[in-house]
Order: structure tokens, then sequence, then C-alpha cells
């Protein structure tokens, strides 16, 4: 959907949205193909992880909705706090599986290969690509 001038969306809100969403793909892929134990992974990073994901893809979402079908500054406020936590929280994970190296190496792969249009998986959505 097109922003009109005034739009007190960033401009850089969505390619943010779809790289931190395909970087924490990226990882979890990593962790499930490395074949860890249940006893190996992090839960609570995890769990606070995949919240924030899911704060990003219900902004993605939110950015398809019909102008004042939510309250955009609140979600423009939210979104924003969880991208700045995502890092920390993508780091958390890493460094509770730092002695397993593989991980790393596999999230190093898998995420130049990863396509843009999965950033909106589980997004519903008649243009998925529309920001």
């Amino acid at each position: 959907m097109p922003r009109r001038p005034s739009s007190p969306i960033p401009g850089d809100l969505c390619p943010r949205l779809e790289a931190a969403r395909l970087d924490t793909l990226a990882l979890l892929r990593a962790i499930d193909q490395a074949l860890l134990s249940p006893r190996d992974l992090p839960q609570a990073e995890l769990l606070q992880l995949s919240e924030l994901d899911a704060d990003c893809a219900e902004a993605l979402w939110a950015l398809d909705q019909p102008p004042g079908a939510i309250d955009i500054e609140a979600m423009i406020r939210d979104t924003l706090a969880s991208l700045s936590l995502l890092p920390a929280a993508r780091d958390a994970v890493r460094a509770r599986l730092s002695s397993h190296p593989m991980v790393s190496q596999l999230e190093s792969a898998i995420r130049p290969k990863l396509d843009p249009a999965e950033a909106y998986a589980d997004i519903p959505s008649d243009d998925p690509l529309n920001c």
C-alpha cells in the first residue's frame, strides 16, 4: 500500500522488519539443522526471541492494513522497541549455544540463501511484499 507523504511510518521500517525476521529465521533454522538435544536449547532465550519475532510479524501485517484500522503511533512505538531488543535476544541465544559451533556455521550459510519473501511466512496478506 503506498504511503502518504505525511505518514508517521519511518521509510526504513519495512526493510528493517524484513531483515530482522530473516536474521531470526536463519538462527532458528541453524538451531534446527544442528540437531541439538532439547536440554541444549536455551528455552527462555528462545521464548523471548520468538516473542520479538512475533512482534515484527504483527507489524508487517499491520503495515498492510487500511488507514485508520490500527493505532499506527502505538504500533510504531512498540515495533521500534522490539526491533531494538532483537539483536541482543539473538546474541543471548547464540551465547547459550556457544558450545555448539555448528549453529554459527549453519546460520552464516543459511542467511544469505533466504528468500526475502520468507520474512512474510505466517503473515496473512493478499500481497505479502507490499511494503
